[in-house]
């Protein structure tokens, strides 16, 4: 009896010993653990309403298991630059970022790799937006923007490529300051919030991705009775997905191109592929490369906002 008890005793000990030298619950690797293989992280920028992200990242991981044959988990971040931080550390794998965040971190990060961007983001674009009882009234080119002096103005995250980067380089070529403005900057945090921060009035002006604002119209989320479209930008190179290169090593030799495959191949063919290709406001993802951002690399570094 007592030695049953001994025995006992020695294993329920040995157990929690090996229980405690193994991976916390929710950890990247207890999957491995558990004997499922590591999970493939992915996230994207916050640059629109979190329930939005949730419902399209949720469809995409679900697609990218089916098609990989590995646990794929979606991890929300708080804003842009936690997703960099997040990709540097190597929580995350898989990141849909915007053209600056894509930049600095392959910056942060070397070898990660630009794998696809959407249809829409090789020729992407920024709206400007402003109040319609205000005095600012639609313009026919870059020149135009000269109007926005002497009104207060938001952008949208401060490392946002069509909310913040590339409207400041477009009021920069009609020689607008953030100087010449009425009073400082905003920064909104999200394009949705942008357009409702001009539509109630806080800010006489601002610009966001036109992607969402086209989606916001279309849907009448945004009150074009209070709020309009006076400028569309020249185009430029924007969101792309960004795999860390490490990501053939965790998941075996050729995962990156099998992932860039899986993306390249989304082509609306059932109804899983068509709710991921409507979320994402595109018709099909195509290939890219590092060059297609080095305009926006420049940009950045003239800003400051790339070391």
């Amino acid at each position: 009896m007592l030695r049953r008890f001994t025995v006992s005793a020695i294993a329920a000990t040995l157990a929690t010993v090996l229980l405690g030298c193994g991976p916390a619950p929710g950890d990247p690797g207890a999957s491995a653990a558990e004997g499922t293989g590591p999970v493939l992280t992915i996230s994207a920028i916050p640059d629109q309403d979190p329930d939005k992200l949730q419902r399209l990242y949720a469809t995409v991981s679900d697609h990218l298991s089916a098609e990989l044959g590995v646990e794929v988990r979606y991890v929300p971040v708080t804003d842009y630059a936690a997703s960099v931080t997040a990709f540097r550390r190597g929580d995350l794998q898989l990141v849909f970022f915007g053209g600056l965040t894509g930049v600095q971190a392959r910056a942060q990060v070397p070898g990660a790799v630009p794998i696809a961007q959407r249809d829409i983001d090789a020729e992407f674009r920024s709206v400007f937006v402003a109040r319609v009882d205000g005095d600012l009234k639609p313009v026919q080119d870059v020149a135009g923007l000269r109007s926005l002096t002497g009104h207060s103005f938001t952008f949208g995250s401060e490392s946002s490529t069509s909310g913040r980067l590339m409207p400041q380089y477009f009021l920069g070529e009609a020689g607008v300051t953030l100087d010449d403005l009425n009073g400082q900057a905003g920064f909104s945090g999200s394009h949705d919030a942008t357009a409702k921060l001009v539509e109630a009035g806080t800010y006489d002006a601002g610009a966001l991705n036109a992607a969402v604002w086209d989606a916001r119209v279309r849907e009448g989320t945004v009150d074009t009775t209070k709020v309009r479209e006076i400028f569309r930008t020249p185009t430029y190179h924007d969101y792309h997905w960004v795999a860390r290169p490490d990501v053939d090593e965790r998941f075996g030799p050729g995962f990156t191109e099998r992932l860039r495959e899986v993306l390249l191949a989304l082509d609306g063919d059932d109804e899983q592929q068509r709710q991921i290709l409507e979320l994402f406001q595109a018709e099909r993802f195509i290939s890219t490369e590092a060059a297609n951002y080095e305009r926006i690399e420049t940009v950045a570094r003239s800003a400051g906002l790339l070391r």
